[in-house]
C-alpha cells in the first residue's frame, strides 16, 4: 500500500454500534498499524481523536432534527436523492464534508455505507472526486443497486460467485471477508473473566451478541431455543444477550423474564473493549439469524475459541467451519440440539481449539490485510 493515500469512513461511527462503524474502526487502526496512509472519517467523536482520525458534521440519524427533515422530504420522493430514511438523511449529509475532505489528494475511499459509497462513485466518474470508491457490500443492498458501484468487495466467496453473472460490464468485483484482531481476541483466563461478570464458575453459558430485537436477529426465537435446552440440560445453563437496545427491546426482555426468569441476562450496549473479556466467559457462541452478511461477532467468538450454534446457509457454514454444527433454524429445535451435542465438554474443548485455528488461518488481520492489499492494488492499476 505504499504511495496509496486511503480513506476509511463511517458516518454512524462513534454513535452507532453495529458491524459497519466496527469494520471501518478496525480497518483503519490496522492499516494505521502496519505504516499506510490512511485517514479515518467518523460521524461522531467520543474522547481524544488521533492525529490520523477526522470527525465529519451530519444529521445523525436519531437527532430530533433528522426526524424533522424527513417528515417533509418523506413526502417529497426523498428515496429517489437520499433523504428517504434517517440513515439516508445521515449518509447524505455528511457525504458532501468528506467528499470536500478527500477529493483532491487521496487515492481510494473504501466504505460500507451504500448511499455515501454511490454518491461517492458518481462524482469519481464525473471527474469532480480523486479517489476511487470501494464499497463493501454488508448491509444486503439489492443486485441492482450493486451493479451501480464500479468497485465492488464481497464479503464471502459464495456472494461474489452468485454475483458473476450479473454484474455490469467493467465492473471490478473481488472476495474479501472482515477480520479480527486474533491477539486481542484471543482464549483467556475463564475463571477470571467470569468472576468480572458475575458469572457463576460452573454454568454453562450461551453468549449472543447482537442487536436485541426479534425482526432479523430473532431474540424471541434465541429464548424459545434456550427454554427447551434447559428443560433437557438443567438449571446450570446460563443465557446473555449482549446488544444494542432498539425499539423491541423491551418487549424482548419481558418475555426473557417470563420465560427464563433468572437464567437469562440481557447486557445492554457493552463497551467494545470489554468483549474480550465476555466472549472468555462463555462456553458457547449463539445466532438466531437465519441470514447475515458476514457478522464480525462471530469471527470475535471463533478467535476467542467459542463454538458457533447458528443457522445452516453457505455464508455462516463458511464461516463457522470446523467450529460447530450448522442446523436450520427456520424450524424448532434448530439451536437446541446444536447445544445439546456442544454441551459434552470434551467435543467442546475440540471444536474450541478448531475455532481459534480456524479464525487465525482464514480471518485474521494479517491474512486478509494481505487481500486488501491486492485489491487496492488491482483498483489502482485499472484504466
Amino acid at each position: 500500500m505504499a504511495n496509496l493515500k486511503i480513506a476509511i469512513a463511517s458516518c454512524g461511527l462513534r454513535h452507532i454500534r453495529r458491524g459497519i462503524e466496527s469494520w471501518a474502526d478496525d480497518l483503519a487502526l490496522a492499516l494505521h498499524r502496519v505504516g499506510a496512509d490512511v485517514t479515518l472519517f467518523q460521524g461522531s467523536a467520543t474522547g481524544a481523536v488521533e492525529t490520523w482520525q477526522r470527525t465529519l458534521p451530519c444529521w445523525r440519524r436519531f437527532e430530533p432534527a433528522t426526524a424533522r427533515i424527513l417528515s417533509v422530504t418523506g413526502k417529497l420522493g426523498g428515496w429517489r436523492y437520499g433523504f428517504g430514511n434517517e440513515y439516508e438523511i445521515e449518509q447524505s449529509s455528511f457525504a458532501l464534508p468528506l467528499w470536500k475532505a478527500i477529493r483532491r489528494d487521496y487515492d481510494i475511499l473504501h466504505v460500507q455505507d451504500p448511499w455515501i459509497a454511490r454518491l461517492l462513485d458518481g462524482l469519481n466518474r464525473k471527474g469532480l472526486s480523486r479517489p476511487r470508491v470501494i464499497i463493501g457490500h454488508g448491509t444486503e443492498e439489492p443486485d441492482s443497486l450493486l451493479r451501480k458501484y464500479r468497485y465492488l468487495q464481497h464479503l464471502a466467496p459464495v456472494y461474489r460467485e452468485q454475483f458473476e453473472h450479473v454484474k455490469a460490464q467493467g465492473q471490478l468485483s473481488f472476495a474479501v471477508p472482515n477480520f479480527v484482531d486474533t491477539d486481542r481476541f484471543r482464549p483467556g483466563d475463564r475463571q477470571t473473566a467470569r468472576a468480572a461478570w458475575g458469572i457463576p464458575e460452573e454454568a454453562l453459558v450461551i453468549l449472543s451478541a447482537a442487536a436485541l430485537k426479534k425482526h432479523h436477529k430473532r431474540g424471541d426465537y434465541l429464548i424459545r431455543e434456550f427454554a427447551g435446552f434447559r428443560k433437557t440440560f438443567g438449571p446450570r445453563a446460563l443465557l446473555i444477550m449482549a446488544g444494542a437496545r432498539e425499539g423491541e427491546t423491551a418487549e424482548l426482555i419481558q418475555l426473557g423474564a417470563s420465560v427464563l426468569g433468572d437464567s437469562l441476562r440481557v447486557l445492554e450496549s457493552v463497551d467494545r473493549a470489554k468483549l474480550p473479556s465476555l466472549y472468555q466467559a462463555a462456553d458457547i457462541f449463539a445466532l438466531a439469524s437465519l441470514h447475515e452478511m458476514m457478522p464480525i461477532v462471530t469471527l470475535e467468538a471463533l478467535s476467542c475459541g467459542l463454538p458457533l450454534s447458528c443457522n445452516s446457509t453457505p455464508v455462516l457454514n463458511w464461516i463457522t467451519g470446523p467450529a460447530g454444527f450448522p442446523e436450520d433454524l427456520s424450524v424448532p429445535g434448530g439451536l437446541t440440539r446444536q447445544w445439546e451435542r456442544l454441551s459434552d465438554s470434551a467435543l467442546r474443548a475440540s471444536v474450541s481449539l478448531h475455532a481459534r485455528a480456524h479464525a487465525v488461518r482464514t480471518f485474521s488481520e494479517t491474512v486478509v490485510l494481505a487481500q486488501i492489499e491486492q485489491m487496492y492494488a488491482s483498483v489502482m492499476r485499472d484504466k
